[in-house]
């Protein structure tokens, strides 16, 4: 059975209660790593520019303490652990989160790979397929 590693459990800790149990579900069929939970303002102006965020400090969802979202990443027991160009494997694992999430009444999450939740994953502009957060 899965499960997570120190830095995974440090990241989840810093999640809003839903997403950790969420992702506490998940982690017992599915293999993943949290690489991030609440972002500081140094974290989230890095990832502003480097791209992979959209928003500026303070208005990302990860910046809230709470964090309303985190990224996660199905693991691959060989390496690399983490296979950023298997965009097949980030649509499989997104789907089973959303059915878990479904399971346990969590209703308001969203995936960066859908992020209007329409179910087309082809008419997205920002791809951010590790980022799952919850609709406020």
């Amino acid at each position: 059975m899965p499960s997570f590693g120190n830095r995974s459990k440090n990241n989840l800790v810093t999640a809003h209660p839903d997403l950790q149990r969420l992702f506490n579900e998940v982690i017992k069929y599915y293999d993943c790593s949290v690489l991030c939970g609440h972002r500081n303002q140094e974290d989230q102006d890095k990832a502003f520019h480097e791209g992979r965020s959209k928003l500026k400090y303070p208005q990302g969802k990860h910046n809230k303490q709470p964090a309303l979202a985190v990224d996660v990443v199905p693991w691959f027991s060989t390496k690399p652990n983490i296979r950023w160009d298997d965009s097949q494997k980030f649509y499989h694992f997104a789907g089973y989160v959303q059915a878990v999430a479904q399971q346990l009444g969590i209703n308001n999450l969203r995936w960066g790979g859908d992020w209007d939740s329409d179910g087309e994953l082809h008419d997205q502009t920002f791809f951010d397929l590790p980022h799952f957060e919850l609709r406020t």
